[in-house]
């Protein structure tokens, strides 16, 4: 094993800076890494994908089910309203608002930063979410009683309510510090649940809606807390790949 010592040059160190202070930057790096993630997935990352399609599976045995305990009346009209969107959508948007408010009163830039976060992970999994729809089209509960009518220009799947409220939701719970850990992930996760309990029971999702486009918003999160999280690194070791077995680096940001 070969062991040597890796300290990045003031480019690099100016590179990290120059992010910090220019938010779209990091942007641009964050989406080009987002799009291309798949290809770096471990195997624990694959191992995830596939409980994720498990689960969202195992709901979709569920759909008719749910679709029969929230629908306001055996009669309603299958006439495809969402009268509510704005209403579900206010929770999410509110802890964004509330972020970026108390950063701006106590003057604390990680709180905005945060805030940033939030729009980001709730850009990416929107995104996302907007392609799944066009690709799968599936009818919304209150436009078919077929659980199963998929390609056919429908918009259902996954929910983007959900999957923006679990995104912006996530990031709070796992970001800052421990100490408020606990309160954090109540309310992330608890403002995330209620907009998916709203959208089952205005009628306008499956279940499988619901429980995609909950992991895919925590999906998105989770990417961009760990790239906050590796932006602020100042150092660590790296294990490379090197002929005839591997090496061992150390690398370093030196202070801008």
């Amino acid at each position: 094993m070969k062991i040597t010592t890796d300290v990045t040059t003031g480019e690099t160190a100016r590179k990290c800076a120059s992010q910090r202070s220019r938010p779209w930057l990091a942007l641009l790096e964050d989406t080009k890494l987002y799009v291309t993630a798949p290809l770096r997935w471990d195997e624990k990352d694959w191992s995830y994908f596939a409980g994720t399609m498990l689960a969202i599976g195992v709901a979709h045995e569920f759909d008719e089910t749910a679709r029969h305990a929230f629908e306001r009346s055996a009669g309603a009209p299958l006439d495809g309203k969402d009268p509510n969107s704005t209403r579900d959508a206010l929770p999410a948007l509110g802890l964004v608002a509330g972020t970026w408010a108390v950063g701006a009163l106590a003057h604390d830039g990680a709180d905005r930063h945060e805030a940033w976060s939030m729009v980001e992970a709730a850009g990416f999994s929107m995104a996302s979410t907007a392609v799944l729809k066009f690709a799968t089209g599936r009818k919304r509960p209150n436009e078919t009683t077929k659980v199963d009518d998929w390609f056919q220009s429908g918009d259902s799947f996954p929910s983007m309510h959900v999957s923006a409220a679990f995104a912006i939701g996530t990031v709070l719970a796992e970001s800052g510090g421990d100490e408020h850990r606990f309160l954090r992930r109540a309310l992330g996760y608890g403002v995330a649940g209620v907009t998916a309990f709203a959208r089952l029971h205005d009628n306008v999702h499956w279940f499988s809606d619901v429980v995609a486009g909950a992991a895919l918003g925590m999906a998105s999160a989770r990417f961009v807390v760990k790239r906050d999280a590796a932006r602020t690194r100042r150092s660590g070791f790296n294990v490379v790949p090197v002929e005839g077995g591997v090496m061992l680096t150390y690398w370093r940001v030196p202070a801008s």
